[in-house]
């Protein structure tokens, strides 16, 4: 696997926020863990965010390893993505962030 080119923080905490630290990479991730999903797909799935930002967090998600991008030769455009193997791999932090959710709300 590639190495990225950012310059990554001393703390492995830092890390992580630094590659999934904003609302909509974690959405991204969330949705992808059930499978592959087309871009209009994910769009519809996580709502509110704009075209150009899902493009963006999608390639930056790419650059950093997480997210495999599929484009099959048709037109129109037919265009997948999925979770590589270390994008899967974040899957425990996710499941602890849905179920830490669940027992605030329980809480509130």
């Amino acid at each position: 696997m590639k190495k990225t080119d950012k310059a990554l923080p001393a703390c492995p905490v830092e890390t992580t926020l630094t590659l999934i630290g904003n609302k909509w990479k974690v959405l991204i991730l969330r949705d992808l863990m059930t499978g592959t999903k087309r871009f209009g797909e994910l769009k519809k799935s996580i709502g509110t965010v704009s075209q150009k930002v899902l493009t963006a967090q999608l390639r930056d998600m790419e650059a950093d390893g997480l997210v495999n991008r599929k484009v099959y030769a048709e037109v129109p455009p037919h265009v997948e993505y999925s979770l590589t193997e270390l994008g899967e791999s974040l899957s425990p932090i996710l499941d602890a962030m849905r179920n830490w959710g669940e027992h605030y709300k329980e809480l509130f």
